[in-house]
C-alpha cells in the first residue's frame, strides 16, 4: 500500500473517530427516573399483632428457620433445588442475561473473513475462461452516535434485572406454598388425633349404653345412637386421611421429588405462630422482589423510548475491505495482488408512513403501563401485608374465645354423661354434647393451622427476607 494511500485512509478513519467523539454524548430518548408511588406512614392492622424485637429479623434467605421446625428447614431446602419450576424461572433469567450481551455485541465492529473461488467464461471471437481467486476481509462498524444501541443495552439490562426479581418471586412463592401445605397437613395430623381420641371415648360410650341396655336401665335406642355416632366419627377419621395424602403429594412436587416415593411422618400442629418483624411501610419497596422486578420493567421500557426516537436520526456506519485477489492461486498471497477500501455511509429514512412515529408511540404507551403495573404491584403488596396482619390478630382473638368455647364443652360433656349414668337425662343428650364439644375442638384445630398459614403468607408478602441489595447490578447481569 502507498504512504498516499495509507494516509488517505488514515485521515478518512480519525474523522469518523472525531465525529464519533463529539456525538458520542448525543443519547436521545429521557433519562430514567424512578416513578413516585404513595407510601403510608404506618400499618393499620399492625395495632394488636405482638411484633418481634428489631434484632430479631428475619433470616435473610432461610426465612422458614423462624418456626424452629427442623422437618420444615429440610424440605425447604430441598425447594431450591429440586422444583423443576425454579430451573425455569432460572434458564428464563440467563436467557434475559444472554439478550444483554446480544445488545452489547453492537457496540463493536462486524468482521468476516471469507475465500471463494470463481471459475467464468467471456464470450467473444476468442473466448476465454478465467478463474479468480479471492481471500477478502470485510469490517463494518456502525457507530452509536444517537444512543440507540446505548438504549438497547440499557433496556435489556433493566429487563435482566427484572427476570432476576422474577426468579426470587417464583421461589419465594414456592416456598411460601410449602410451608403452607405443610403446616396445614399438620394440623391435618392433629385433627386425626383428636378424631382418634374421639374414637376412644365413644367406644367407652357405647360400652357403657351396653352394659346399661343389659342391665334393663337403657333402650336399645340408645345403643344403637352409640353406635351411629361412632362410625360417622371413624369415617371423619378416615376421610381426613384423603387430604392429608393430597397435601403430602404437593409436597413431593414442590421439592420436585415422584409422589409414591415420599411420605412424611405423622407429627400433629402444637405451636403458635412466631412473632414476625414487620417494619414500616417504606421498607416494604425494597423488600419485595415482585416490586424490584416491575420497577426494573419501567427502566426497560423507559428505555425502549429512546431506541424508538433514535430512528429518526441518521445512520452512520464505517466500512473497510481489504484481501488479496488474483486468477492465480500460487500469486494469491503475494503483495501486488492486494485490494482495500475505507468508507463512510450515512444514511437516513425520508419517509416511512409514520412507521417511527407509531414506533414511539407504542414505546411511551409501554412505559406507562409499566408504571402503573408498578404502582399495582406496590398496592397489591401493601394491602397482602394488612390482610394477614389483620388475619393474624382476628385469628389470635378467634383462638382465645375458642379455646374457652372447648374448656366449657368439655365440660359440659363430663356433667351431661354423669346425669345420664344418674338417669336424670337421657342419651340424646349426651350425643349433643358430645358432638358440641367435637366441633369446637376440631374448629380450635383449624384456626391454629389457619394461624400458621397467616404467618407464612405474612413473611411472604414481606418479601421473605429479600433485599433489593439482592438483586444483580446492571454490570452483574452483563456477565456470563
Amino acid at each position: 500500500m502507498r504512504r498516499a494511500d495509507l494516509g488517505r485512509a488514515g485521515v478518512t478513519f480519525a474523522l469518523a473517530m472525531v465525529m464519533l467523539t463529539l456525538m458520542n454524548g448525543c443519547v436521545v430518548g429521557p433519562d430514567y427516573v424512578k416513578p413516585t408511588v404513595i407510601t403510608p406512614e404506618a400499618y393499620k392492622e399492625v395495632d394488636g399483632w405482638k411484633m418481634a424485637q428489631p434484632q430479631d429479623d428475619l433470616s435473610r434467605g432461610a426465612w422458614w428457620e423462624i418456626y424452629g421446625d427442623p422437618q420444615l428447614n429440610a424440605l425447604e431446602e430441598q425447594v431450591d433445588i429440586s422444583n423443576q419450576n425454579l430451573v425455569v424461572a432460572e434458564a428464563t433469567y440467563r436467557q434475559a442475561r444472554a439478550l444483554v450481551r446480544e445488545a452489547r455485541a453492537s457496540y463493536f465492529p462486524t468482521v468476516t473473513v471469507g475465500t471463494s473461488v470463481t471459475r467464468s467464461r467471456t464470450p467473444g471471437a476468442v473466448p476465454s475462461t478465467v478463474t479468480d481467486y479471492s481471500l477478502p476481509l470485510d469490517v463494518s462498524w456502525e457507530l452509536d452516535v444517537w444512543g440507540r444501541i446505548r438504549r438497547t443495552v440499557e433496556s435489556n439490562q433493566a429487563s435482566a434485572q427484572a427476570s432476576a426479581g422474577d426468579l426470587e418471586s417464583a421461589r419465594l412463592s414456592f416456598q411460601a406454598e410449602l410451608a403452607q401445605d405443610y403446616f396445614q397437613l399438620r394440623a391435618l395430623d392433629a385433627q386425626t388425633q383428636l378424631l382418634d381420641a374421639t374414637v376412644a371415648a365413644f367406644e367407652k360410650s357405647l360400652e357403657l349404653t351396653k352394659n346399661r341396655y343389659a342391665s334393663g336401665v337403657a333402650s336399645q335406642a340408645d345403643v344403637v345412637q352409640a353406635e351411629t355416632q361412632l362410625k360417622t366419627t371413624q369415617a371423619q377419621a378416615i376421610d381426613v386421611g384423603v387430604q392429608r395424602a393430597q397435601l403430602e403429594h404437593a409436597i413431593a412436587l414442590l421439592i420436585g421429588k415422584p409422589a409414591s416415593t415420599f411420605s412424611l411422618p405423622t407429627a400433629p400442629l402444637a405451636t403458635a405462630p412466631p412473632a414476625i418483624p414487620v417494619g414500616v411501610p417504606s421498607a416494604l419497596l425494597e423488600r419485595r422482589p415482585d416490586i424490584a422486578a416491575a420497577e426494573r420493567r419501567v427502566a426497560a421500557a423507559n428505555a425502549q423510548i429512546g431506541v424508538a426516537e433514535a430512528a429518526f436520526f441518521p445512520t452512520v456506519t464505517l466500512s473497510a475491505s481489504g484481501g488479496f485477489e488474483s486468477t492465480s492461486l500460487a500469486k494469491l498471497l503475494t503483495w501486488p495482488m492486494r485490494f482495500w477500501s475505507v468508507g463512510a455511509s450515512i444514511s437516513e429514512t425520508v419517509y416511512d408512513g409514520g412507521l417511527r412515529r407509531a414506533q414511539t408511540d407504542f414505546a411511551r404507551a409501554g412505559y406507562d403501563a409499566s408504571v402503573g403495573t408498578y404502582r399495582q404491584t406496590v398496592l397489591t403488596a401493601f394491602q397482602a401485608v394488612e390482610d394477614n396482619l389483620a388475619a393474624l390478630r382476628i385469628l389470635a382473638e378467634e383462638a382465645r374465645a375458642q379455646d374457652e368455647a372447648v374448656k366449657d364443652a368439655q365440660k359440659s360433656v363430663t356433667l351431661t354423661t354423669n346425669q345420664y349414668k344418674a338417669g336424670t337425662v337421657n342419651y340424646l343428650n349426651v350425643i349433643t354434647t358430645q358432638t358440641i364439644a367435637l366441633t369446637d375442638e376440631t374448629t380450635a384445630v383449624q384456626i391454629r393451622g389457619r394461624r400458621m398459614s397467616a404467618a407464612v403468607l405474612l413473611i411472604q408478602a414481606l418479601g421473605g427476607g429479600w433485599h433489593v441489595a439482592d438483586l444483580p447490578s446492571a454490570a452483574k447481569a452483563t456477565e456470563r
